[in-house]
């Protein structure tokens, strides 16, 4: 249930191939640890889990010897919620099977070549923009007056801290409105972020530059997709 936690919301949307919690599962650094305060934090998260993640399939790996079962001292490394330790357990087993020596930063560059080309491919198949990533409501607040009243606390006290409104007086379905005002604005302000921090158009476009960044500029026809998609 992603419904308070906007950086699970987009770790459901945001993804390349439909909504699924495969590419990031945020909702425990976002709601229970508070590791992801701003915009940014949680913007940071959906660029950099979807693409660890996405290595592992890559390669063949699970993800739960990754952070299921975590070092006894991993509270006190830093970037403690990537399992750093582990990470590197990767690294190394790829530079050993493959005698290719990498870094932990190459392996994202690695999954970001092929994250990049499966959106490209998305976009040439007539999906993979703004328009396809936009979350249900259902998955972003409470859509019935059953729904609502029955956490109407807990709803009318966002109403207060979060919006900065009085909900005396006001009648359930009022209330309702006010929070589907407020949580879709902030799921596009999510979406705009990351966009931004992926290299993307606001459009969830790749950009040239990004992919010549990544090197994916070589191929003609990747490139053509996505110049009939920039302005």
């Amino acid at each position: 249930m992603s419904k308070e936690s906007l950086a699970q919301q987009g770790g459901y949307a945001l993804t390349n191939k439909g909504p699924q919690h495969d590419e990031a599962w945020l909702i425990f650094m976002d709601m229970v640890n508070k590791q992801l305060p701003t915009f940014e934090d949680k913007a940071e998260a959906l660029y950099y889990f979807p693409l660890f993640r996405t290595w592992f399939g890559l390669n063949g790996f699970c993800k739960l010897p990754w952070n299921d079962v975590v070092p006894a001292n991993n509270s006190e490394q830093p970037e403690a919620h990537k399992v750093p330790e582990h990470v590197q357990n990767y690294v190394d087993l790829f530079s050993a099977t493959t005698g290719i020596k990498i870094t932990k930063e190459d392996l994202i560059v690695q999954s970001a070549k092929v994250y990049n080309f499966q959106r490209v491919f998305n976009i040439r198949m007539g999906k993979g923009l703004r328009l396809h990533d936009a979350a249900p409501y259902r998955s972003l607040g409470p859509v019935t007056k059953e729904e609502y009243e029955s956490r109407a606390e807990r709803y009318d006290q966002q109403i207060v801290t979060e919006m900065g409104l009085d909900p005396k007086g006001k009648t359930t379905e009022e209330k309702m409105a006010l929070h589907r005002k407020w949580r879709t604005g902030r799921f596009s302000q999510l979406m705009d972020s990351v966009y931004t921090r992926r290299g993307w158009t606001l459009d969830g476009v790749p950009t040239l530059a990004r992919l010549k960044e990544l090197g994916l500029d070589a191929f003609p026809e990747v490139v053509e997709v996505v110049k009939q998609h920039l302005s």
